[in-house]
């Protein structure tokens, strides 16, 4: 009887643990209509990505993007990764992508009238498609590992910032959630001097974390706080970075910026060639007049053959084209084209390295004799290095898209170049596509510790100091020329040196974590 006694109170007692336990895990009110929420998994990834979405470029609104986030988060457990990461990534790339569509009409380049929009339509599928399955691998993951724990959020989240960086040196990727931060919170922008854009990525998913399990915590002050230091800590770091990088270091450059706003579907009729070779010759006029160091023109102001009716004045660097001899055969190629004081033909040029699929390069383009969604596919890539060589200081240059890889420039700027040019032809998308690329251009001025121009053919034409503020911008749209005053700086930043360094030493820390928490049990 006595040793029944003792097995009743101990399984009574046991049966007071577990029911103290369970009502420890219980959510709260918030984390009750979060479960309801995650119950209908088909809703949640769709509504996250979208809103995932609408915080990027041109908004620019973190806040925003860490309540999506979190939603994400909550898939990990409660959805099946494939069909919830598809859902997600198609909601974010299309809305956020959606300026794909302004390629229709392309009946300029002989697309019949027809099938235009389904292709525009199909394109931007294929990238929201190629979005999706990312994050239904990074769900996946997760699933394996333990989100719910800081060492496994912490791997988690840096997986995802290194993954972006890896894919802005490929040919689908544009925007991620490192450019999020931009316009809207320069000091949280400010973590990407230390680690790039990846690093900017990880801590809002950090972010998004601790607001997930905010929500979950039955009492949730304690995660309240967590998520409060996180945010605290990485806007003070960032702004701390941005207030020490220098704006001066004694040498500087007058520059003459010429916006033609010549429109891509008329680029290379007669009297836009001949209106584009007028408004070139007033610009170095003017800029011989103001003794300019430079003229700077936008991608694929010159055709072929790309050279100046008569010797100019002052140096140009001027976006075109030329043709390279490669093993016996002719290879056309974007550059940016530098042509000296004096000279008709350029004397050394940057060869786009990352072309624009479908648009500028067609992969088998010989066996299907297609040139691709552009009047100048067909295009071959030049070497990776984003350096160009003149006298009065090398400078980091990327045309068009190439401006979403901050390692490349980061690259450049370590090897010597002292400012940054991007140079883009942005026309006949939607303004959309321009304030992401002046938030691009922001994000890597902070990142390489270098004042950036940017001369594009419509917009945005603007200057952008070492802190990622913009000095001067030219009007959207219209033709027009500015007078930009740029820095040289030659101090490298803590990205400019180590790269992916700290990023990978936060996915070293969770992956330590993980392993310690297993070793342990």
């Amino acid at each position: 009887m006595g040793t029944m006694a003792v097995f009743t109170l101990h399984g009574q007692r046991e049966r007071q643990l577990t029911a103290k336990g369970l009502e420890a895990q219980r959510p709260g009110a918030l984390g009750a209509l979060l479960a309801n929420a995650q119950g209908r998994w088909w809703l949640v990834a769709p509504l996250s990505g979208g809103l995932a979405a609408l915080a990027l470029p041109p908004l620019g609104w973190p806040p925003l993007l860490w309540l999506a986030l979190a939603g994400l988060w909550g898939l990990v457990e409660s959805a099946p990764p494939l069909p919830a990461g598809l859902l997600w990534g198609l909601a974010a790339i299309g809305v956020s992508h959606r300026w794909l569509l302004g390629l229709h009409p392309l009946d300029w380049i002989g697309v019949p009238a027809p099938l235009s929009l389904p292709l525009c339509l199909l394109l931007l599928l294929v990238c929201a498609l190629a979005a999706g399955i990312g994050v239904a691998c990074w769900l996946a993951l997760a699933r394996r590992l333990r989100p719910r724990s800081p060492a496994g959020a912490l791997l988690l989240a840096s997986c995802w910032g290194l993954a972006e960086v890896a894919l802005a040196r490929g040919p689908l990727f544009w925007l991620g959630l490192g450019a999020s931060a931009l316009p809207g919170d320069r000091p949280l922008a400010g973590l990407a001097s230390l680690g790039g854009a990846g690093l900017v990525a990880a801590v809002q998913l950090l972010i998004g974390w601790g607001i997930s399990r905010c929500l979950e915590a039955k009492k949730p002050l304690v995660w309240v706080a967590i998520t409060a230091a996180i945010v605290a800590a990485s806007h003070g770091l960032g702004a701390g970075l941005l207030a020490a990088q220098p704006l001066e270091q004694g040498h500087s450059e007058r520059l003459l910026v010429l916006q033609p706003a010549i429109p891509t579907r008329e680029k290379f009729t007669w009297h836009q060639q001949q209106l584009l070779r007028a408004r070139l010759r007033a610009a170095l006029a003017e800029g011989a007049e103001r003794q300019v160091a430079s003229v700077l023109l936008p991608e694929g102001a010159l055709a072929l053959p790309a050279e100046l009716a008569a010797p100019a004045k002052v140096e140009l660097i001027s976006g075109g084209f030329r043709v390279q001899q490669r093993q016996g055969e002719a290879e056309q190629r974007s550059a940016l084209l530098r042509f000296p004081p004096g000279e008709l033909q350029p004397s050394n040029w940057l060869d786009k390295h990352r072309l624009v699929p479908l648009g500028e390069w067609v992969p088998l383009a010989g066996l299907i004799r297609w040139s691709g969604l552009s009047a100048v596919g067909g295009l071959q890539p030049g070497p990776p290095s984003r350096l160009l060589a003149r006298p009065a200081g090398a400078i980091g240059g990327a045309i068009c898209y190439e401006l979403s890889d901050g390692q490349a420039l980061a690259r450049a700027s370590a090897a010597g170049g002292r400012w940054l040019l991007a140079s883009a032809n942005l026309d006949p998308y939607p303004a959309m596509l321009q304030h992401q690329f002046a938030a691009l251009a922001q994000l890597r001025a902070i990142e390489s510790g270098r004042w950036l121009v940017s001369a594009a053919n419509t917009g945005p034409s603007l200057l952008v100091n070492a802190r990622g503020q913009v000095v001067a911008q030219l009007p959207a749209g219209r033709p027009s020329s500015g007078l930009f005053q740029i820095e040289q700086l030659s101090g490298l930043s803590v990205y400019d040196q180590l790269g992916e360094g700290p990023l990978l030493l936060l996915a070293a820390l969770g992956a330590g974590g993980l392993l310690a928490n297993r070793l342990w049990r």
